[in-house]
């Protein structure tokens, strides 16, 4: 069960200190990391937005631009970030671009989130568990609907998107 999945515990200076189960980490609103990818066409001028499906534990239905979940116990948030990018994406084959760590907080979420970007013009294949629907947005149409802030996007992938912007767009 996905509750009893062991995932690595954080201090606040975003350093890996030991490892508990997600189900511990969410009921003791403990420290963690999560590594995502930003998925930009090869020429760069979109991004590959998703649906997750209704059945997710945490922001079901919600639109996202980052593929990417919690880190696992033992796992380096660069070995997270190829990991999920391939279950979540089926994009295998590239290496994910260190850009920059940010850290999430709301109610007893703390999160550090490392973040990672690819360049893909290749097939993208949905794990059905996660992804109901995606789609290629070109980056000022993302950039509109993530400051116009309608509720559709999972919080914490909405400021690192305009993070993002601010850094590199």
């Amino acid at each position: 069960m996905a509750g009893d999945e062991l995932v690595a515990i954080y201090d606040p200076h975003a350093r890996a200190v030991g490892a508990a189960t997600r189900a511990d980490v969410r009921s003791r609103g403990l420290w963690h990391a999560a590594a995502v990818v930003l998925v930009r066409s090869g020429d760069g001028e979109s991004v590959y937005v998703h649906r997750r499906t209704d059945t997710k534990d945490v922001y079901p239905s919600a639109l996202d631009c980052w593929a990417g979940g919690v880190i696992a116990a033992g796992e380096s948030p660069h070995e997270c970030a190829a990991r999920e990018l391939g279950e979540e994406l089926g994009i295998r084959g590239v290496t994910p671009r260190p850009l920059f760590t940010w850290t999430f907080t709301a109610g007893t979420v703390r999160c550090h989130n490392f973040t990672y970007e690819v360049r893909w013009d290749g097939p993208v294949v949905h794990q059905p568990e996660e992804v109901a629907d995606g789609w290629w947005t070109p980056l000022p149409a993302l950039r509109s609907r993530l400051t116009a802030d309608d509720g559709t996007f999972v919080p914490d992938g909405r400021l690192g998107a305009l993070e993002w912007f601010r850094r590199y767009a």
